[in-house]
């Protein structure tokens, strides 16, 4: 891949999609491990008239891959769960000289900080037995922070920046949202899946009656370089 590229590696959650990121650049790759995901890429990008992203299914376990050469790699909710030491090892070998890396880590909706959040994690404990309440941990959290596995990476110049800002959902972007972690939460409802939806909507209605809802959002983006 030749001019200004990136190269999106993230769990493609679809309020998380990095489409802004388009306009930036001349041509990128989306890498997921799910189909569902990598359709859903595909519809938001045709809405919204995105034609310079290539979309691969794939994980992290299969780079370097022959994905090409990158000026920038993207990451959103996604590197701790990542062999972080080995991503950041086949990262070295396709990005540019003077390219960098970028991981953005924001608030998760199912980490309650707000009355609405604590009735979506209230709604879904009712709904799930308690062992798939949360998911399987994450690769990295037992491990050191992500800067200081960047320091000993290729990467080892880390800039470090957190922005605050709030952000509204609906009670059909949050059931989506919730659809799309790395929770199935949509395999493990089953044919309780309606009823799951139901009850959540009743729950949060009840917080709000106008179905609008406000998260404070604390984005962390850490940006690293080789010098």
């Amino acid at each position: 891949m030749t001019g200004p590229a990136g190269c999106w590696i993230w769990g493609a959650a679809p309020a998380n999609s990095p489409f802004p990121l388009a306009a930036h650049v001349s041509e990128a790759v989306g890498l997921d491990p799910e189909p569902d995901m990598l359709s859903e890429a595909h519809r938001q990008a045709s809405d919204q008239g995105v034609t310079n992203v290539q979309w691969v299914r794939g994980s992290s376990a299969d780079l370097p891959g022959n994905l090409g050469h990158f000026q920038l790699v993207t990451m959103g909710r996604c590197f701790h769960w990542m062999d972080r030491e080995h991503v950041l090892t086949a990262l070295g070998e396709m990005v540019d000289e003077q390219g960098a890396l970028a991981i953005v880590n924001d608030s998760n909706l199912n980490l309650p900080s707000t009355p609405w959040q604590q009735a979506i994690a209230d709604t879904q404990r009712r709904f799930l037995a308690p062992g798939h309440r949360h998911g399987s941990a994450p690769a990295a959290s037992h491990g050191p922070p992500h800067e200081r596995v960047l320091a000993t990476s290729p990467f080892r110049h880390v800039k470090r920046e957190v922005h605050q800002y709030q952000r509204t959902w609906t009670i059909e972007e949050t059931i989506g949202y919730l659809y799309s972690t790395s929770l199935p939460l949509r395999r493990l409802l089953g044919a309780r899946r309606t009823a799951f939806e139901e009850a959540l909507t009743t729950a949060l209605l009840s917080i709000d009656p106008i179905g609008q809802f406000t998260e404070p959002v604390a984005l962390e983006v850490l940006t690293a370089t080789r010098d």
